[in-house]
């Protein structure tokens, strides 16, 4: 698929189904009209009262100005709600979207990709998406029914009024946006980009600033943020130039449109082709239409911006999966057992030499077994394999189904993995564990904490309200493993993968908490990858790997 293809799916994704658009599009039409239809009847209640002596006349018309005054309002309203209602739910589709797509190239695909970037795609410029609805349909479209409809109205009253008025829209469009692109397209173009930098300097910075501090390059990195806080102010104080000389050019042809009006119409009261009231009706109708009609420039920057934004999410997202990886395509299925059957298992990382060049073993039900090996000899790769990460070539079944047709969601919902270094958020000991099963109950995650051996621990910090700082920076090695076994546990995996579990632990401290994860994974099946042989008696048996094969 090429790039403008990927642009235009991505942007199809952030549109929201017409079911759940249409509403607030119509409640923005009701609005717009109810807004047109207020200064109308407004304007010939107050002339026809100048020239009347009783006003029960018009009581229709003071009627009117109360009820369009009100549903003005009301519709402004029900649009807002079910606009923001269907561009948030589709911000939510859209992110999920794109983490989906990123899932089955981590860790395996994104090794080269700079986090900023795919932090600054994954939040600001998804974000952004919600804007074509918002911004760009729904306000063009509003804006474009009530210009017609207004034209329309005016042509029943007075013609030539008519024509004056569809020639300013015209202009006023033409112009504006013409203008808006002339001065403002690179500049709205570069905001993302810019913000990009931004947040790429940012996490950077915060997440590297220990190391920075070490060897005297914080002052450099400070500098970096300056530099990019500076283009980006620079960069959006451009582009709101140009959206308001577009704006500017919006509200001259507002008053050239109001004039034109009157020169058109004025005649018209000598011969009796236009009365006094509808004569003020021509004139001010112009002025709420161009109001609304306002949007048009803003909604023509905001395309820009939309445009370059999904530009950088589809710079993000890789057009194919390196042929290495495993996809996420397959059945979404649950096997009938969880034994483990792998036969001269073969892998390779993308544009790495090969990682498995012949891996056999079998992990029964309930059965823990170690895998051991020096360093390098494909017992990372075989964990990666396992969760369907890295394509395997060769025989690979669980519970007897081939893992090759399943989903690489319905793999890991079999297979949970226990990485080196766990993933742990800034968040509360609660929310870290309630990513494994948002269902669970306080008491379902005290018990998975001592299962663990962290019962104890996570009282004296304050219970599950204790806070783990940014990747657990308040926590230490030994407990990080631990809060990621319990989000194992509360997940219900049939077997655990155990990668290097004692990496960054004491010496001393290892067999107690190989003991203590083992123990705790009763009824699971445990594949155990360690370079530190565990406490015996806790595993069945060990499985040898040396340069990717099995040692015999």
């Amino acid at each position: 698929m090429t790039v403008p293809a990927r642009v235009r799916e991505v942007l199809r994704l952030a549109q929201p189904p017409v079911r759940r658009f249409l509403p607030g599009l119509i409640w923005g039409v009701f609005s717009a009209a109810a807004a047109v239809s207020l200064l109308a009847v407004s304007g010939w209640l107050i002339v026809s009262a100048s020239i009347v002596d009783s006003l029960v006349p018009l009581s229709v018309a003071v009627v009117g100005v109360r009820f369009f005054a009100v549903s003005r309002a009301v519709f402004r309203y029900l649009e807002r709600l079910s606009g923001h209602d269907a561009a948030l739910r589709q911000l939510a589709t859209t992110r999920s979207d794109m983490v989906r797509r990123l899932v089955p190239l981590s860790p395996a695909g994104l090794g080269r990709t700079d986090r900023g970037q795919v932090l600054s795609a994954l939040i600001d410029d998804v974000e952004n998406l919600q804007n074509l609805p918002l911004r760009v349909v729904q306000p063009l479209a509003v804006a474009g029914v009530v210009a017609i409809g207004a034209v329309g109205f005016i042509a029943f009253i007075h013609p030539p009024a008519a024509l004056s008025l569809a020639v300013c829209l015209v202009a006023a469009a033409t112009i504006a946006i013409g203008l808006g692109w002339v001065f403002g397209a690179r500049a709205e173009a570069q905001v993302s980009h810019e913000r990009a930098e931004l947040s790429a300097s940012l996490v950077d910075y915060f997440g590297s600033l220990d190391v920075l501090l070490a060897y005297g390059a914080e002052p450099a990195a400070r500098e970096r943020i300056e530099r990019a806080d500076a283009a980006v102010r620079h960069t959006v104080t451009r582009a709101s130039l140009a959206q308001a000389v577009a704006a500017g050019v919006v509200s001259v042809l507002a008053g050239v449109a109001s004039a034109w009006a009157v020169a058109a119409a004025s005649p018209g009261l000598a011969t009796g082709a236009i009365d006094g009231p509808w004569l003020a009706v021509v004139v001010l109708v112009p002025m709420i239409v161009f109001e609304v009609f306002g949007a048009v420039p803003i909604a023509a920057a905001s395309w820009r911006s939309v445009r370059a934004s999904a530009e950088r999410v589809v710079d993000v997202l890789p057009a194919s999966v390196p042929e290495e990886l495993r996809p996420d395509a397959g059945a979404d299925e649950h096997p009938a057992g969880t034994a483990l059957h792998l036969r001269d298992v073969r892998a390779a990382w993308p544009g790495g030499a090969t990682a498995l060049r012949g891996v056999s073993l079998d992990l029964a039900p309930g059965e823990r077994v170690l895998v051991s090996g020096p360093s390098g000899a494909g017992k990372s790769s075989l964990a990666s394999v396992l969760v369907g990460f890295l394509r395997a070539e060769g025989e690979f079944t669980i519970g007897g189904t081939d893992a090759a047709t399943l989903s690489g969601p319905a793999l890991r919902r079999m297979i949970g993995l226990c990485e080196q270094h766990p993933q742990l958020f800034d968040e509360d000991i609660r929310q870290n564990l309630l990513f494994a099963r948002d269902t669970a109950s306080d008491d379902d995650l005290l018990d998975a904490l001592h299962r663990v051996g962290l019962g104890e621990w996570a009282r004296e910090r304050g219970g599950l309200d204790a806070r783990v700082g940014d990747r657990g920076a308040l926590v230490s090695g030994g407990q990080a493993q631990r809060l990621a076994l319990a989000r194992a546990l509360l997940g219900g995996f049939p077997v655990l993968v155990l990668d290097e579990p004692t990496a960054g632990v004491d010496p001393e401290a290892s067999d107690a908490l190989l003991r203590d994860l083992l123990g705790a994974a009763t009824g699971q099946s445990v594949l155990l990858i360690s370079h530190v042989a565990p406490p015996e008696g806790t595993v069945d048996r060990v499985v040898r790997i040396e340069e990717g094969r099995t040692a015999l």
